[in-house]
């Protein structure tokens, strides 16, 4: 990013008076949009939908994009893709700072997330996540693990492609976490690239640390917090991706994190 490594913190440090206003505008917008999802996705994830083609795509795969990015957009972001993702069967692999990720990424390419189970059960995002095929792992769980494992890598065999977040949970959005090195054996066994992806939500390339969760924060609380709040950017950077050689899963970690770290501009 061509920005200052510096955080913003202004959104939540002062008052909002515009708040309401946002408010008044955001919600009829995002109710219309939830009302317009279950009949799209009906259809979209039929089998006619599987077979119809919008400008060349899979109008389930287009309905799911424009599902997504409309989604973002209520909430007052503007969404800036710098980069472009691989075509064909490949892992992504990012850093996660808000549930909005996964939306993010969906607006721009299509692909099975590997994410926490907790997301199957939130309102909306959660059921529109299960409908666009995210294979879910319980955190801590060693038999999960090894399902999604399996689950992630017979996708890739049949082209399809896959995102995940090597965190294992949203970070506080000013650093990176540890990348868990197991997830990438996916790749490994299914012999795909991997493309980084840098997510940043905020101004001028720097993070605003009011996106991500607060310490004590609920899914709810922070919904309703960012629907009411100043407009930004979401920003997705689709980084250089690379294939994987001899490398252990440790050292193929560390390239990607090393990757999105010198996006983002942080450690």
């Amino acid at each position: 990013m061509n920005a200052s490594p510096q955080i913003s913190t202004t959104s939540a440090s002062r008052r909002d008076r515009l708040r309401p206003l946002r408010y008044l505008v955001r919600v009829p917008l995002l109710l219309l949009h939830i009302v317009i999802a279950p009949p799209l996705a009906i259809f979209a994830f039929s089998p006619l939908g599987a077979k119809l083609r919008v400008r060349g795509e899979r109008f389930d795969h287009w309905a799911t994009r424009w599902w997504s990015g409309a989604l973002i957009r209520c909430f007052g972001f503007r969404i800036r893709r710098v980069g472009e993702p691989l075509a064909g069967s490949t892992l992504f692999v990012a850093n996660h700072v808000s549930w909005m990720d996964i939306e993010l990424m969906h607006s721009q390419r299509m692909m099975s997330f590997v994410a926490k189970s907790e997301i199957a059960r939130w309102p909306f995002v959660g059921w529109l996540a299960t409908r666009a095929g995210t294979i879910y792992h319980q955190r801590g769980s060693t038999h999960s693990l090894a399902s999604v494992t399996e689950s992630v890598v017979a996708h890739l065999n049949l082209g399809g492609s896959a995102g995940v977040f090597p965190e294992g949970g949203t970070g506080p959005g000013d650093k990176l976490r540890t990348f868990h090195a197991r997830i990438f054996q996916v790749a490994v066994d299914a012999r795909v690239p991997i493309q980084p992806v840098a997510l940043c939500y905020g101004r001028d390339g720097r993070m605003d640390l009011s996106v991500p969760f607060g310490a004590t924060e609920s899914f709810f609380g922070n919904f309703v917090r960012l629907l009411g709040g100043p407009g930004m950017d979401a920003e997705v950077h689709f980084l250089e991706p690379f294939e994987i050689g001899g490398e252990g899963r440790r050292e193929i970690a560390e390239t990607a994190r090393t990757r999105i770290a010198a996006a983002l501009r942080c450690e």
